[in-house]
């Protein structure tokens, strides 16, 4: 008999499952968004609780408060993201095409694009998955078509008379009243009609 201390894992069984790891820091946090975002994506979709929520995670809703501490502030996470990429595709544009209604048409395309590619986010940017949560969620998609409507006028600036700088505004709010028509619609049509139809035939006629 061996006087060696054997090492307690070596009576495991071989075919045991390994130890579950645990999420890095950060990583169930964004885990959290994404799966938000995905249920967002379902046509039919209601009101989506945490408990939905950490059950689609497979976690307890104790461990979604580990991180976020109330559901306002997870859609203030998905509003954050919409925020970045909104702001990071108008930059995108303004720094490789000059003003004109060409550089406004292409700001509005891009967006309706984004939105497209991403349904769950549509639902935020146009309101519907903020509904019965806290207004200042509202408050900040409100803000966000502010920054474009602002960022729009600007590209359509054609110079300091007061009277082209009305129509100016004017077009401005159009643009972002036909942008949010089609986030509604495409939420409501389940996803089907979508933000990009017919798209450069609308704003041509819009501009």
């Amino acid at each position: 008999m061996s006087d060696t201390p054997t090492d307690p894992r070596d009576d495991l069984d071989d075919d045991a499952p390994p130890a579950r790891k645990r999420p890095r820091p950060g990583e169930r946090r964004l885990q959290i968004l994404q799966t938000l975002a995905v249920m967002l994506e379902q046509p039919d979709a209601e009101r989506i609780t945490t408990a939905a929520l950490a059950a689609r995670i497979g976690v307890s809703e104790a461990a979604l408060y580990r991180h976020f501490a109330s559901k306002a502030q997870m859609f203030e996470g998905l509003i954050d993201f919409v925020d970045q990429s909104v702001m990071g595709l108008i930059r995108q544009v303004t720094d490789r095409e000059p003003a004109g209604p060409q550089q406004a048409g292409r700001i509005v395309a891009l967006l309706l694009q984004f939105a497209e590619k991403n349904p769950g986010m549509s639902r935020v940017m146009n309101g519907e998955a903020l509904v019965f949560e806290h207004e200042r969620l509202q408050e900040r998609i409100n803000l966000l078509f502010d920054k474009i409507e602002a960022q729009l006028r600007q590209s359509l600036k054609t110079g300091e008379v007061p009277a082209a700088n009305a129509e100016v505004q004017v077009a401005a709010s159009v643009l972002v009243a036909f942008m949010q028509g089609r986030l509604q619609r495409f939420a409501r049509s389940g996803f089907k009609r979508l933000p990009s139809e017919h798209l450069q035939a609308a704003l041509a006629r819009v501009l």
